[in-house]
């Protein structure tokens, strides 16, 4: 978000909060920054940092939402040597870390009230005592909480001390909400373009006068956050220099408050369109509404029906009713001589990938749009963090396509889900490792024992782990295992709360340039890390034709891949955020070729899937084989 520093914002909202940040910053007392989520709080909280006399201390932000409750008052207080299981040094606490400096406890109101007391005698005696001591500590630390809710309301609920909220309430900065500040839209939208043109490599881009329109009539109910990302993504997707109103794919779920709507309401036109012509209104209405929800979602059927709140399964029958599509084979014939209000695609392939690999580099060159649009088949993408995610989806019917690593088809197999195996790139077992922090105690793997690793369940990584215990003779139940979703780079609070992270690529290659990082061991000589294609049996059933064309387009990306490797970095690390050289030695580490599933590769994951059923983590067997895709025709994947 935009700095106050670097933006002279010109609404009298804006101008008005800015007085009084220039009247706080100095005075080093306790602020309370309220608004709305997505306002700015913590670009308000560094500007009172920066305008202070702390302003060469550290400048700390800790989110209270985000704090497990078991370790919650050791990540704020610190903890000492063998203050709970798993603490085998001491560690400060984040208010010992601000030392000197500004400590903002970002959404406070999510604090337990247990924790609440704690924090009320830190804000009064300044001072913290370490879990497991008795010694108390002084600290000199500015603190600046901030809050989306109503922290009177919380109180009047009993979710909140009273006590504490006037310990807090000294300054208060109430933060308007974007929708209130329309006159700072034009400004921070050619901020935002310029950092993201600059960020992505791309040329300077400009707005058109329809999309600052629509920038000023939309109601941001994600603030400037929404605003952002909305500017974010169209110099991320758009060719053109300006852009216009279509590019900035506004889509207003949450519209004007009742009491703003203008006299003309919604009833009365109703009402007057039914007198004058009753039998026109409802399909008028019903076509508009879905005409719209396709227009915000770039004709994306599974998301018009979710913005719709119907079932997608509703919406294509009002779409084969409207004779958008065809219809089911018995109402065939039934509007032959309808025309299509709504043309497009009469078939999806909905994919799910991860930014990084094979999938990442083919939706980045859209290679695979222009081989399906010939045959009427529209492709809809869909990013997801991990592999467990994108399955969760492949299971739930929000994806067709996708590819992950071992593990997670596995567990999906085993919920009863009828994926199929496509296809599996060569092993990459460098592509995976255990990661701790460089002075950490963990050299050896042994030195796991007792430890907190943080893994993401039913991933790759966490059969690494499994392998790494049984290596060093160390039971399950004798470390701390925290299921998480992927995480990089790490924060104070990820150092406080856990001692190990399994990572993959391209995390894991970006980890092993980072100063403060160190990998213990990786997968060589303990797992293959194997990637596989998947998809929906019941896609296959409907769509076999579509599948050997988008294997076709996997073998070339992949061939694209391995020549220009380079190339290929480049355009995943701009859609990563990551370095451009730790892409390339992450995609250096694998072949992205597909290949035919062999006996070989199905007995490798029948092995992994025994192992996980023998431990309890599957909750019943699974059969590989029965999920292996029988195409009649293999030849546009290379051989094993």
């Amino acid at each position: 978000m935009a700095s106050p520093d670097t933006l002279r914002l010109v609404d009298p909202a804006s101008r008005a909060f800015q007085s009084l940040l220039d009247k706080f910053a100095p005075a080093d007392v306790t602020v309370l920054i309220a608004g709305e989520t997505g306002t700015g709080k913590e670009v308000v909280a560094r500007y009172l940092h920066q305008h202070s006399g702390r302003r060469h201390g550290p400048f700390l932000a800790v989110n209270c939402g985000a704090l497990t409750e078991n370790l919650a008052e050791a990540e704020l207080f610190g903890h000492e040597k063998g203050a709970f299981t798993g603490a085998t040094h001491a560690h400060p606490g984040w208010f010992e870390a601000a030392q000197g400096g500004t400590l903002l406890l970002d959404e406070i109101g999510e604090l337990s009230l247990s924790l609440q007391v704690k924090l009320l005698r830190v804000l009064q005696e300044r001072e913290v005592t370490r879990v497991g001591s008795r010694k108390a500590i002084k600290v000199d630390v500015r603190v600046i909480a901030a809050t989306h809710v109503d922290l009177k309301q919380a109180i009047r609920l009993q979710r909140f001390r009273e006590d504490l909220f006037y310990r807090l309430n000294v300054a208060v900065v109430n933060l308007p909400p974007l929708r209130q500040r329309r006159e700072d839209i034009p400004l921070l939208a050619q901020h935002f373009l310029t950092v993201y043109a600059r960020r992505l490599a791309r040329p300077a881009r400009r707005l058109s006068a329809d999309a600052l329109a629509a920038l000023h009539h939309y109601s941001w109910p994600g603030n400037i956050r929404e605003l952002e990302n909305t500017l974010h993504n169209a110099v991320l997707l758009s060719r053109e220099e300006t852009l216009n109103a279509g590019h900035l794919r506004l889509a207003d779920l949450h519209p004007a408050p009742l009491e703003e709507v203008s006299d003309t309401t919604l009833e009365t036109f109703l009402h007057q369109q039914l007198m004058a012509q009753p039998q026109q209104i409802f399909d008028r209405v019903i076509r508009s509404l879905i005409s719209s929800a396709l227009m915000i979602t770039d004709n994306n059927q599974t998301q018009a029906a979710a913005l719709l709140g119907i079932s997608r399964h509703t919406l294509r029958t009002q779409l084969a009713h409207s004779g958008a599509i065809k219809g089911r084979r018995k109402h065939e014939g039934a509007r032959r001589g309808s025309r299509a209000a709504l043309p497009q695609p009469e078939r999806e392939l909905r994919i799910g990938y991860q930014k990084f690999g094979n999938l990442g580099v083919l939706k980045a060159r859209q290679t695979l749009e222009q081989s399906l649009t010939r045959h009427g088949v529209s492709v809809l993408w869909s990013e997801f963090p991990a592999g467990p995610q994108l399955l969760h989806a492949l299971q739930h019917d929000e994806i067709d396509f996708g590819t992950t690593g071992e593990v997670p088809p596995i567990f999906t197999q085993a919920s009863g889900n009828a994926l199929t195996y496509i296809a599996w790139e060569p092993p990459a077992p460098a592509s995976v490792g255990v990661v701790v922090r460089v002075d950490s105690g963990i050299t050896t793997l042994r030195d796991l024992r007792g430890k907190r690793i943080a893994v993401n369940k039913g991933s790759n990584v966490h059969w690494l782990l499994l392998q790494l215990l049984e290596e060093a003779a160390i039971p399950a139940d004798e470390v701390k295992i925290i299921y998480a979703p992927p995480k990089y780079p790490l924060t104070a609070s990820d150092y406080l709360s856990v001692d190990a992270w399994m990572m993959w690529d391209p995390l894991l290659s970006a980890a092993e340039n980072h100063p403060e990082l160190r990998i213990v061991a990786s997968g060589e000589g303990r797992v293959d890390n194997h990637q596989f294609y998947l998809a929906r049996r019941d896609y296959i059933r409907q769509h076999s034709d579509i599948l050997p064309l988008l294997a076709e387009q996997l073998q070339e990306t992949g061939i694209f891949i391995d020549s220009h490797r380079r190339q290929a970095a480049q355009l995943l690390a701009q859609e990563m955020g990551i370095d451009p050289q730790a892409v390339l030695r992450a995609l250096m580490r694998r072949s992205h070729q597909p290949r035919v599933m062999t006996i070989d590769i199905i007995r490798a994951q029948q092995a992994i899937a025994d192992r996980f059923y023998a431990l309890g983590i599957l909750s019943r067997p699974v059969r590989i084989r029965d999920a292996v895709w029988q195409p009649a025709d293999k030849a546009v994947l290379i051989p094993s």
